[in-house]
């Protein structure tokens, strides 16, 4: 009996993810991770403890309070009035707890939100340097992923880019800010000008551009920066966010997609994005994350840590000749590699029990990057190796 084939969708889905797919599990960091005495900067993984607060939360909401408290769980009223307000506080506007469609992390948000506005064939532009499932999800949706890069001397967004990539067949664009990698935040100018783009070419194609915004990092800001997101400016945006970046919890799956007031057509997309939660296999946060989620608001890891993590690091690469850009926001660094082959460096640097992700893994080759996660024992321990490493 012979297995049943591939389908040629799913081959195109793992092909856009073979880098960070080889890397996971054929670099010598697949070999060594579990090592006690390496330098960990690949994954946005914890390596301290929980935040305090964290486990109390969630240990209160498993008792139960009444005969559903483990029943299927969508949306909970209270739980989305939470997220509202929460949210409408941050940004600065307003957010009805009704548009809160509340989702097992980012990941299932962006893919819920893709299924949801693209047909077959419809194009969604994505930015590089890039979060390596975007294309997956937009192939997997049956749509055309359309990659453009970023203005590589500002890490801005190129709108000019952007305009002239729109077709009449443009469904959506994704924007990450602040990005992962670079730790840009686009500015108000930049996103009014987006809107605008966007808002002429859904008038002239006859049909909505939509706006995907992946904010998964928007309140880990650095240097008293402001953050504006997009779904403040253009009425057509799907706001997706996650809680475990913030939570450093990427293991505990809760966030959500909020619909702005103003978006058009709103009552039914917020319909469609529910069945679409339904379908993609259930995208809804689990019971306990949902209850407890009035307690797990109010929690942060140590954004002014994170920050001394990132001046540290950038003092210390570029006293030893690395250039490093300085992130304005997220839990990112990216250095450029001294050779052009950012995968040998990294393998090279790795000898030194250093380990980081090559640039070609996010859509950015001649770079890596580090993720501040690492713990301050680990950062200050891995300067020697980086020393070692760019001397050859």
């Amino acid at each position: 009996m012979s297995s049943a084939p591939v389908s040629g969708k799913i081959m195109s889905m793992g092909a856009t993810m073979a880098p960070i797919i080889t890397f996971y599990n054929e670099s010598n960091w697949s070999k060594q991770n579990e090592e006690p005495d390496i330098c960990d900067f690949t994954f946005g993984n914890p390596h301290d403890k929980p935040l305090d607060g964290y486990i109390s939360a969630v240990q209160k909401s498993l008792a139960p309070q009444n005969k559903d408290w483990f029943a299927y769980k969508q949306s909970e009223p209270e739980a989305q009035a939470v997220i509202a307000k929460t949210v409408s506080d941050y940004l600065n506007h307003p957010f009805n707890a009704e548009d809160i469609c509340i989702t097992n992390g980012a990941f299932a948000g962006l893919n819920v939100v893709i299924k949801t506005i693209v047909d077959a064939g419809d194009e969604i532009i994505y930015i590089s340097p890039h979060w390596f499932a975007y294309e997956g999800m937009i192939i997997g949706a049956g749509g055309k992923a359309v990659n453009l890069s970023i203005n590589r001397e500002t890490f801005d967004l190129d709108l000019e880019a952007i305009q002239a990539a729109i077709s009449p067949k443009t469904r959506g664009i994704i924007v990450n800010t602040p990005n992962n990698p670079t730790g840009k935040i686009y500015s108000r100018e930049t996103l009014t000008k987006l809107a605008d783009i966007l808002t002429a070419a859904s008038e002239k194609n006859g049909r909505t551009v939509y706006l995907i915004s992946d904010e998964a990092y928007h309140k880990i800001i650095f240097d008293g920066n402001d953050f504006v997101s997009p779904a403040t400016i253009y009425p057509n945006t799907f706001l997706v966010y996650t809680y475990g970046k913030v939570h450093l919890t990427p293991g505990q799956r809760i966030g959500y997609i909020a619909l702005p007031p103003e978006m058009e057509n709103r009552e039914a997309i917020h319909t469609s994005v529910n069945l679409m939660q339904a379908f993609s296999g259930w995208s809804y946060a689990n019971a306990v994350l949902q209850h407890a989620i009035g307690d797990l608001v109010k929690l942060s890891i140590d954004i002014e840590q994170l920050q001394w993590r990132r001046d540290f690091l950038v003092d210390e690469l570029t006293r030893l000749g690395y250039e490093s850009n300085h992130p304005e926001g997220t839990f990112y660094l990216i250095v450029k590699s001294p050779i052009e082959d950012d995968w040998a460096f990294v393998e090279h640097l790795s000898e030194f029990k250093v380990f980081v992700l090559p640039g070609m893994t996010f859509g950015l080759p001649g770079y890596f990057r580090l993720s501040l996660t690492a713990n301050d024992e680990m950062v200050k321990r891995s300067i020697p190796g980086f020393a070692k490493a760019i001397q050859g």
